[in-house]
């Protein structure tokens, strides 16, 4: 049993922000996940925009005040770790006369929240932003500051160097029970792991309202509101330069069209209440809206171009939209962060700063560390060099031109150094370096990833999993393979 200042339970964007900003600090710090690496969670399936900070009102909620907090912080984090994030802008679209008054109250709530560069547009301002709006489009407004950001690699970011610089990361660690014994809460997981923390964060997503009631804080009811969302093409006709909103609805920020940072296109999310935390299938009815909809708003929208469908489930608080980040009344040791959904991404460095801060008020000492910080050693992908660059690699490392991912050119070199950066299962891999995220979703590269997975964890092919226990890719013994 391990004993640490504070245990962190959940690593997604939330818990990983805070992670790492503990990790400044003179502290022993555990990071705790349910699944088999991190970003498994609420924060896989984001959207992964960088929102500008006008869908809410900074003077009445907590989540606009740390997204406009937190916006900014992203250029800094980007240079540090490395993530992959552009800032493209935002545009938001009224695409008939009945929606320019929501739209103009849209507007106006982000000229009070000071949000910077904000600009109201006509019609031919709108298509000098973005040519590919549609014929339908009638006025807008753009935010500049507005971005896109790939979620699974700044979370991983995060973590990575939260870890190198102290923090200790517990996967398939899911919380069971929990006591306070003196100064320390004893958190069990379920496979029999106990660790002893002083404080406890509760960054735990879907599951927040269980992780309170096993620590004996508020009673609180979490609900998934569940977005599906298609992926297309690099090649799509339909990729827009800007982010693509159109005028929100009562329940969410409306179906978009997304240029994402990894060069793809997405449509959507839909927005749906539901009861089952861990369905995330796709319908043929809601891809069916969702392709409708986006017609409407951009050029170029084609099933065709169709390379990957999912859905993420959104941690509603029930009766209360916004954020819930507090010290426990009950739990006086426990730091609640619940309810955190869109714009929690954007608004997850700020929170890191605000439960940071929050925990020195409860008497944790927040003693900065002498030595500099350790940072991400650089990596160098394939995908971003030149051919005469992979061949000075090629001298010292083979691997490094070595590509297994043809889609989007990832090499051995990139896969294998996610490996030992710990990410050993698919999914892991994928996340980290893109590898089978492309036009065949792993049809080819997946045999070889699996294997190098293997060779550099130890783990025996037929024990390789997806995503964790529970989905083993193979049946049986395969026997030995080698690749020449």
């Amino acid at each position: 049993m391990k004993r640490y200042d504070v245990a962190v339970i959940g690593a997604g964007a939330t818990g990983a922000a805070v992670a790492w900003q503990l990790s400044h600090y003179q502290l022993k710090v555990a990071l705790l996940d349910r699944c088999a690496d991190a970003c498994f969670g609420v924060s896989k399936a984001n959207s992964g925009i960088i929102h500008g900070g006008f869908h809410h009102s900074a003077a009445k909620t907590l989540k606009a005040k740390l997204e406009l907090e937190g916006n900014p912080m992203f250029d800094d984090l980007q240079k540090e770790l490395g993530f992959e994030f552009v800032r493209c802008g935002i545009i938001v679209v009224a695409y008939s006369e009945e929606e320019l008054p929501a739209l103009r109250k849209l507007y106006e709530q982000g000229v009070a929240n000071k949000v910077p560069g904000i600009e109201l547009c006509d019609r031919k301002r709108l298509l000098e932003l973005e040519p590919k709006l549609t014929e339908a489009a009638t006025a807008g407004f753009f935010v500049p500051r507005g971005g896109v950001i790939e979620p699974y690699g700044y979370v991983f970011s995060l973590v990575e160097s939260a870890e190198l610089n102290g923090v200790e990361f517990w996967r398939n660690f899911a919380v069971v029970s929990s006591e306070r014994e003196g100064d320390f809460r004893r958190l069990r997981a379920a496979d029999g792991r106990v660790i002893e923390a002083r404080f406890t964060v509760n960054a735990a997503g879907l599951y927040a309202d269980e992780i309170s009631r096993l620590c004996g804080g508020e009673e609180f009811e979490i609900k998934p509101r569940k977005g599906e969302e298609y992926l297309l093409d690099r090649t799509s006709a339909a990729r827009p330069s800007r982010v693509v909103f159109p005028v929100p609805t009562p329940c969410s920020k409306g179906m978009l069209v997304i240029p994402t940072a990894g060069g793809t296109t997405m449509i959507g999310p839909s927005a749906v209440m539901t009861e089952d935390k861990e369905e995330t299938g796709t319908t043929a009815e809601e891809r069916e809206k969702i392709f409708a909809h986006s017609r409407k708003m951009v050029d170029g929208i084609s099933e065709r171009d169709l390379v990957a469908a999912f859905s993420g489930l959104r941690p509603v608080l029930v009766g209360n939209e916004d954020f819930y980040i507090a010290r426990s009344e009950k739990a006086p040791d426990l730091i609640q962060a619940a309810g955190i959904q869109s714009p929690g991404l954007t608004a997850s460095p700020a929170i890191g700063v605000y439960i940071k801060d929050l925990l020195g008020k409860c008497g944790l000492a927040l003693e900065p560390k002498s030595e500099p910080r350790k940072k991400l050693p650089p990596e160098k992908r394939a995908r971003d060099l030149s051919p005469e660059e992979i061949d000075k690699l090629h001298a010292d490392d083979k691997l490094a031109s070595r590509i297994i991912c043809r889609c989007e050119f990832i090499s051995e070199a990139e896969i294998v150094a996610a490996v030992r950066r710990g990410h050993v299962t698919l999914d892991g891999v994928k996340f980290r370096t893109r590898a089978g995220m492309g036009r065949c979703q792993g049809g080819f590269c997946a045999p070889r990833i699996m294997q190098i997975i293997s060779q550099e964890s130890g783990i025996p092919l037929e024990q390789l999993t997806k995503r964790g226990p529970g989905s083993e890719l193979l049946a049986g013994h395969l026997g030995d393979l080698e690749v020449k």
